[in-house]
Formats: structure tokens, C-alpha cells, sequence
């Protein structure tokens, strides 16, 4: 299938870092499903793919839109050179961009431009008591691939067979509100077209988990 994607880069001179819950406010005026997805009420925040995603690439803060998310960034950035009160639009990428989505003929290498956070609690558990990377690579290929399936199917996209991984990451102990959780970075392969820079896993509106591809050859695998 084919998505359409846009892209806004954005600045803040001489003051503090955007936000993604600064970017959530201002957008849940903006776009009606936006609000309905993702509610500026924490409390009330339903878990469905987000339209409007923010990241920090390479240090730069980012808005990804999909779908009706892209044309409401469009607009915006036909409108006004502010998407916030002091924050500059300072890039539109290559305009709007209609992008393949879904399973490849063959596989596809990316690397993780931001970290992922691929398991929850229970998951995060079971992947402590695995004895060596062999074992903990097998199960962290499952997940990568429910996660790309499930991106997918929120996106209404078919997936008429398991998506089939390889993954050559490493992983990092961190809190995120409060909670412990687990973040992967480095490279993997799949035979999935995933449209650079769109996030996969949880918290992905937050800047969590953003891809993008690289040349095909995987480097050597690294031990934790």
C-alpha cells in the first residue's frame, strides 16, 4: 500500500528544547483525529498508531505526518512559519511524499534512528531470565516483527504472511515516567518497507523507535 508522509524540521532559538507534549496541544486544536487518537489528557490517552509523530533526528526535532497527519502538517506549514509560539518551521523534507508500505519481496535493512521500546512489563521480565544472546536474539525477533505487524494493522495495511526478521542490536536499562524500561538501538533487517523515519514499538508519538533504511549489508554481531 502506499502512504503519504510529510515532514516539518523545526527550531527554537535561544530557548528551551520542543516538546512532543507541547506539539500534542497544539495539534489536538489542529486535527480532529489527532484529538480523537491521542488526547491532549494524558490520563485519557488511547493506544492506537499516531498520525503525527515527533523525534529528535540526529538532534534536530522533527514532525512526522501520515496519512491525514501529512496533510495537516501541510497546511500548517502553508499557513504560518510557527508551529508553536517560537518554534520555526525551518524545513518541509522533499514536500509531500506518497511512500511503499508493506511486505517486501525482499529484506530490507534499517537501523534505529531513535531507541525503540519493543517490550512491555511482562516481556521486559522474560527477556532478563534468557541465558545468552543467541536465545535473547530469537525473542527479540518476535517482537520486533508483532511490533511491525502491528503498526501495519493499525494502519490498515495487510499482512498476508509472519513478518520474518534478523536484528543486531544491543540494549539499554532505562526509567520513563517512573517505569523501568528497555530501549534497543542498532540495526536489523526485515521484509517490510517501512517509510524512513516513521517509529515502530511503543511511545512512538513521543520519538520512540523511529527507522530508517541503510545500505543492505549487516555489520557483525555485538555482545551486551
Amino acid at each position: 500500500m502506499i502512504l503519504r508522509t510529510f515532514r516539518l524540521t523545526l527550531d527554537r532559538p535561544g530557548m528551551a528544547r520542543v516538546s512532543s507534549d507541547e506539539l500534542r496541544r497544539v495539534l489536538a486544536a489542529r486535527l480532529d483525529a489527532y484529538v480523537a487518537l491521542h488526547p491532549a489528557d494524558a490520563a485519557t490517552f488511547i493506544h492506537r498508531y499516531p498520525v503525527v509523530q515527533y523525534k529528535r533526528i540526529d538532534d534536530v526535532p522533527t514532525v512526522i505526518g501520515i496519512n491525514e497527519g501529512a496533510d495537516t502538517l501541510l497546511e500548517i506549514s502553508r499557513k504560518s512559519t510557527e508551529i508553536l509560539p517560537g518554534v520555526t518551521i525551518t524545513g518541509t523534507g522533499a514536500g509531500l511524499l506518497e511512500e511503499a508500505f508493506g511486505i517486501s519481496d525482499t529484506p530490507r535493512s534499517y537501523e534505529f534512528a531513535t531507541p525503540w521500546l519493543g517490550l512491555n512489563q511482562e516481556n521486559y521480565r522474560k527477556f532478563f531470565k534468557l541465558k545468552g544472546k543467541p536465545e535473547r536474539d530469537v525473542f527479540i525477533r518476535k517482537m520486533l516483527a508483532a511490533s511491525i505487524a502491528t503498526m501495519a494493522k493499525t494502519l490498515n495495511c495487510p499482512v498476508p504472511a509472519p513478518v520474518s526478521c534478523e536484528v543486531n542490536l544491543h540494549f539499554t536499562k532505562e526509567r520513563l515516567d517512573g517505569v523501568s524500561v528497555m530501549s534497543f538501538t542498532g540495526k536489523f533487517q526485515a521484509d517490510f518497507l517501512i517509510p524512513d523515519y516513521l517509529g515502530i514499538g511503543k511511545s512512538v508519538g513521543r520519538g520512540f523507535g523511529a527507522v530508517r533504511q541503510v545500505p543492505a549489508k549487516m555489520p557483525d554481531r555485538r555482545e551486551d
